[in-house]
């Protein structure tokens, strides 16, 4: 049985475009539970409206060819700098750990997120593959698991149970003041990367099993040739860049209820430019087999769908809001009960 909404909170924003900028409300009060909405998820609608009016969007459909280039060569240079940072000084060791490092691995994650959407190539075997590659320098196998998670969250979007995205109903109660949501920023990878095991557990698979290999291998070799310096390097690294990172503030940007109504923020700065446009997000959960480089052209195409949604400015701006104000909190998500315990679960195993 659905939820139904808070009666503090206002009715979701409606998905056709408006005439006017709306007059947007910003979380007053802190939140105690969840936004529980018997609505479906916004995009397929947004994504129906402007097909239907710009039916030229379809040509924006498919892969990009730079993108393996890009993430091979980030690849290259993270390698490169995990080989040769036994022989940096330590000041310089942390600061391209955390400059280079944790950025060029947050967004071999976004390459990840790119080829799960099969953006890379044609093939999603040849897909699979690249993802593995981006894959290398993050230090932890993930990039089959994600693609099984990832598009159950754009499918299901705000569905709780099947959605891992969302913060689960213990996170909400624990970060609630600034010392903690504090602490979840900075620990925030495990909280990501162990939610999934614990809210909607799946079967692995061959590809799983291949992942783990090629990864540990890889692994192996770094701390071989690089030593320990260098293995940490790409897993410290990897911490750095998804926790009191810039780049990481995408993850608090993307769906947190900032703005009452509204579920999905798009971003875009110049941190789009090493993130494949992931803050052009509005713009990827309409139209998510439109690769990064191209979605700008979407909203250029059908700007009255965007121009009067809420947006942030800054990803910086994103983390301090979200650890000083106090009316933002865990809790500030938007979650739906509108599948079958019995759909749930055999989703399990797909």
């Amino acid at each position: 049985m659905c939820k139904v909404e808070k009666s503090n909170l206002p009715p979701m924003a409606p998905v056709e475009p408006q005439a006017t900028k709306p007059k947007f409300v910003r979380a007053h009060e802190p939140q105690h539970d969840f936004h529980w909405t018997p609505t479906d998820e916004p995009h397929a609608t947004r994504r129906k409206l402007i097909m239907a009016k710009y039916p030229e969007v379809k040509k924006l459909f498919g892969h990009c060819w730079k993108t393996k280039y890009i993430i091979a060569a980030t690849v290259a240079l993270q390698t490169y700098l995990a080989l040769t940072a036994q022989f940096m000084s330590w000041p310089v060791y942390i600061f391209i750990m955390y400059a280079v490092g944790g950025t060029a691995n947050h967004g071999m994650m976004m390459g990840m997120h790119e080829v799960s959407h099969n953006l890379g190539f044609k093939k999603p075997f040849h897909n699979k593959l690249l993802g593995i590659l981006a894959n290398l320098p993050i230090g932890v196998p993930s990039s089959i698991s994600f693609k099984r998670y990832h598009l159950e969250h754009h499918r299901y979007q705000g569905e709780d149970g099947v959605d891992v995205d969302l913060p689960t109903e213990l996170e909400g109660k624990i970060f609630t003041n600034k010392f903690t949501k504090l602490l979840f920023l900075i620990f925030q990878l495990f909280f990501y990367g162990g939610r999934p095991l614990i809210v909607n557990p799946k079967v692995p698979g061959v590809w799983e099993f291949f992942n783990l290999a090629v990864c540990l291998s890889y692994n192996v070799a770094i701390y071989l040739y690089g030593g320990l310096s260098g293995l940490l390097y790409l897993l410290v690294g990897t911490l750095l860049g998804c926790g009191v990172h810039p780049v990481a503030g995408h993850f608090i940007a993307e769906h947190y209820e900032f703005v009452l109504g509204y579920e999905t923020y798009s971003y875009y700065g110049i941190l789009n430019r090493v993130t494949f446009n992931v803050g052009l997000h509005n713009e990827h959960h309409d139209f998510p087999f439109v690769p990064g480089s191209r979605l700008h052209q979407v909203r250029a195409l059908a700007p009255e769908f965007y121009e009067n949604l809420p947006s942030h400015k800054s990803w910086v701006k994103v983390l301090v809001d979200y650890v000083m104000d106090d009316n933002i909190n865990a809790y500030s998500r938007v979650k739906r009960h509108n599948l079958t315990d019995e759909v749930k679960e055999k989703m399990k195993s797909d």
